[in-house]
């Protein structure tokens, strides 16, 4: 049966109008985006059966071109616009960062975070700058490594918050493994980092690990 031929109630878009997003399944949102079905599948159908193929909706968001083109349904086409509303998500919520003026909501720099770093194959270490007011100023990624870790400067670090003449920093990175618990090494990276940027007066509000689930704050934990 066609979607078309449901009651107005159960079909995805109507659905959407009516109820909002988030009432939404994760197969009929990824209905919606994919608009239309294949022979003898409708697109619910086909979103379910690439969910099940997939393991996740994550998983399919974060699928590389290869992998994604591969399913029936999918390709080029449907892999740019993915890209284009994933893009537009993670700038709205940057948006949302500047918009919000000083950073009064924790829960909106741990989105943020979470669009730019968790889908992150390697381990990835950036910072957000800041003024005096705690406003965004930039936020950068400022070293790549291994899955295994990053090699940060804090040399770099400091030239960095020099050059948006920064008067605070919040760092973080990502633990593709999924396990945001500090290491040692990170504890120890933090403080390093903390000292250089005290010498040039930048305060160093948190350092958030991206993970699985929410970002850890280690100043929240009282390791910084």
């Amino acid at each position: 049966m066609s979607i078309r031929d449901w009651p107005a109630a159960e079909r995805p878009r109507e659905k959407l109008l009516a109820r909002g997003a988030s009432a939404l399944s994760d197969a009929e949102l990824l209905a919606i985006f994919l608009r239309t079905g294949v022979a003898g599948q409708s697109a619910v159908d086909l979103a379910r059966h690439l969910l099940g193929d997939f393991g996740s909706l994550r998983t399919l968001l974060e699928a590389d071109l290869g992998s994604f083109s591969q399913r029936l349904g999918l390709g080029p086409a449907k892999f740019a616009q993915l890209q284009a509303v994933l893009e537009m998500a993670r700038r709205h919520l940057a948006e949302r960062l500047r918009r919000d003026g000083t950073l009064e909501s924790p829960q909106a720099v741990r989105d943020y975070l979470k669009a730019r770093l968790r889908h992150e194959p390697h381990e990835v270490f950036a910072c957000l700058f800041l003024d005096a007011k705690h406003r965004v100023l930039a936020f950068e990624v400022l070293f790549q490594g291994s899955i295994d870790g990053a090699s940060v400067y804090p040399r770099q670090v400091v030239k960095r918050a020099l050059a948006h003449n920064a008067a605070a920093a919040i760092l973080t990175h990502n633990h593709p493994s999924g396990v945001a618990e500090p290491s040692q090494a990170d504890r120890l990276l933090t403080q390093r980092l903390k000292e250089a940027l005290a010498l040039v007066d930048v305060r160093v509000l948190d350092h958030f690990i991206v993970g699985d689930g929410e970002p850890l704050s280690l100043a929240e934990y009282g390791w910084l």
